[in-house]
Parts: structure tokens; sequence; C-alpha cells
């Protein structure tokens, strides 16, 4: 990927909408904003058709289905995944990131390392997914998609 790439073909803001998000924990909460940070600190984010970045993302739920409302210089566009087939990752995310979050407050150095290593493998396989639902609509790298992943967990929190 050329630096020229890095450089046009990314999210300069994320507004996730405010409908959408569900009460939050304090873990949570912070999650999504490093979230945010890391993703608009390093991506790569080239909507199919697009000319140039950067790019605006507006992200939410519209009868559960994850909305992205894409604006660029040259580009405006909605795109609509459906989230069934990440309902069984998003429930085992959760469920591994509360006993991760747990663990950090009850549990041995190792068991916290082997919680963590559980779950980023299952954010790995749920980005691989995202990556694979958004071919020829957007582009990214995994890192962003990791992010990207963490955002539509945040629409689906419950506190």
């Amino acid at each position: 990927m050329a630096d020229e790439d890095r450089t046009h073909h990314r999210l300069q803001s994320v507004e996730i909408d405010e409908d959408s998000l569900a009460a939050v924990s304090r873990d949570q909460e912070q999650e999504r904003q490093i979230a945010i940070f890391d993703l608009l600190e390093e991506n790569y984010f080239f909507p199919e058709g697009a000319q140039t970045g950067p790019y605006d993302l507006r992200m939410g739920l519209l009868e559960n289905r994850l909305v992205l409302d894409v604006r660029g210089p040259d580009y405006e566009k909605r795109h609509i995944l459906s989230l069934s087939p990440f309902r069984m990752l998003i429930k085992d995310y959760f469920l591994i990131c509360e006993s991760y979050y747990q663990a950090i407050r009850n549990s041995t150095p190792q068991q916290i390392e082997a919680l963590d290593m559980g779950r980023r493998g299952l954010h790995n396989e749920a980005s691989e997914l995202l990556r694979t639902r958004l071919t020829g609509k957007i582009e990214t790298n995994l890192d962003t998609s990791r992010r990207l992943f963490t955002l539509i967990c945040a629409l689906h929190w419950r506190g």
C-alpha cells in the first residue's frame, strides 16, 4: 500500500449514532473511546468508487443492520450490512470481555493473559469476517477492521 493511499484513503472522523448506543459500563465506554482514538490515529479506509479521502464515518443500527454512512470530498454513500453473520461472534466476544474485565480485578496474570489471548483471537476472526463482508464496498486493513468491530460491538452493548 503506497504512502499516498494511506494519507488520502483514511478516516478523519468517526461518529456513532447516539440513538443506536446502549447504556455501557465504564470499561466498555473506555474501550469504545480507545477504539475511536486508535482508529483516527492510524487507519486505511478506501470506499469502492472514491477517488480520494479523507472520509467521515457515521455508524449506527437500523433494524438490526449495520449502517455505515461514508462521506468524502467526492464520495457520499450509505452501506448497510446484515449483522446476522456476526451474531455468535459478538455474543462470544461479550462473554469473553466480561470474563476478562472480571479477571483484571481478581485473577492471576496467567489467567488474564489466557483470556486476553482468547479475546484477541476472537477479535481477529470477527475482523476478517468484517473485511470479507465489506468486499466490493470498502477496503480496510486488519487493524482498521479490528477497531471497527469494537465499535460494532459498542452498538450492541447492554449495561
